[in-house]
């Protein structure tokens, strides 16, 4: 049971991390990579904003795993 709930949390911090540079990018307020189809394309950031949150749900529901 602990390794699942390693595993829950961990791709629950990816998915926070993953959504916050998608917001970014998706603001305009990371410009990285200089090529990449993401910037300054709200509907990205709309997308970041949804997979930040369900990351933080997986890391809540990780802390309730007995």
């Amino acid at each position: 049971m602990a390794l699942i709930r390693f595993l829950a949390r961990l791709i629950g911090i990816l998915a926070v991390l993953m959504g916050l540079l998608w917001v970014g990018q998706g603001t305009g307020l990371i410009m990285w990579p200089a090529e990449s189809f993401m910037l300054a394309d709200k509907s990205w950031a709309i997308n970041g904003a949804v997979l930040a949150a369900v990351g933080l749900i997986v890391i809540w529901l990780s802390r309730r795993i007995r």
